[in-house]
Order: structure tokens, then C-alpha cells, then sequence
């Protein structure tokens, strides 16, 4: 009995890098998403706006900035239901229209990143490039992230 208990416990140590190195992507991905996160969430406030979820695909929302401007965006990386029963139409934004930011419901507990559905957004003039470069909205080919 001895002898079986001292096996397995020098195997335990192979036995979970051979679980950790597949995860390792999956870790590495969802840290640089969060501290794009924290990044747009610094630099950007949140504002007020209505929006809606597209019904036949439900990872688009649209937002409502002005009566012209109603940009679709993408939610990354799974789509989530943004908007509450509280407030149906209402979302909180951060970050700049043209290459997306960060969404939530009112209230700022379930922040999602999104990218414009068309890159870049139409119709909107204006925003500060080198602070969406700055933050990760940005690429230095001028068009915007996709992650």
C-alpha cells in the first residue's frame, strides 16, 4: 500500500502539467481581454445610452447614440443580455464609437467588451485616435481590434 501511495504522488505533479499546458492559451487570452477591460474602463467614461439586442442574431447589439448614429457592434466573446428588466432600454458605454469599448447594464457590474459589427462604425466624426490606439481600441493601421 505504501508503494502505490508514493507512485501516484510523484505522479501528481506530471499529471497536472499535462492538465495546466492546454488551459494555457485560455488563460493567457482572457487576461490580455481583462486588462483591455480595465484599460477602456480607465481612459473612457461610462455614458448613458439606449440600445436593443438583434433579435435574429443575439451577439449583436445596437446603440443608440444620436437619432443618426445607431452603430451595430459584436459582443466578444459570447453574447450576453446587456440590458435588464430595470431598465430595458438603457446600457452604460465606455470607450470610442468608431472601434467599440465596453458595455454593461446600468449599474457597471457585468462589463463586456464589443467591436464594431462593420469596422469602422459609419457615420460617426470625431474621437480621439492615439487614446483608442493607447487602450487597445485601436490598431496602428488605423482600423480597429477585433478581440
Amino acid at each position: 500500500m505504501f508503494c502505490i501511495s508514493l507512485a501516484l504522488s510523484s505522479a501528481l505533479p506530471a499529471v497536472s502539467w499535462v492538465v495546466t499546458i492546454p488551459l494555457l492559451p485560455v488563460v493567457v487570452l482572457a487576461f490580455c481581454r481583462r486588462q483591455r477591460i480595465a484599460a477602456v474602463l480607465q481612459a473612457y467614461p461610462w455614458q448613458e445610452v439606449t440600445a436593443h439586442h438583434v433579435i435574429q442574431r443575439p451577439s449583436i447589439i445596437e446603440i443608440h447614440f444620436t437619432e443618426d448614429l445607431v452603430p451595430a457592434y459584436r459582443m466578444i466573446p459570447f453574447p450576453v443580455q446587456v440590458t435588464s428588466d430595470a431598465h430595458p432600454e438603457l446600457i452604460w458605454f465606455a470607450g470610442d464609437p468608431r472601434y467599440g469599448g465596453v458595455v454593461s447594464p446600468v449599474g457597471g457590474h457585468c462589463p463586456v467588451r464589443v467591436v464594431p459589427d462593420k469596422v469602422p462604425a459609419e457615420g460617426w466624426q470625431g474621437g480621439d485616435d492615439v487614446l483608442a490606439s493607447r487602450v487597445g481600441l485601436r490598431r496602428r493601421s488605423g482600423k480597429g481590434t477585433q478581440t
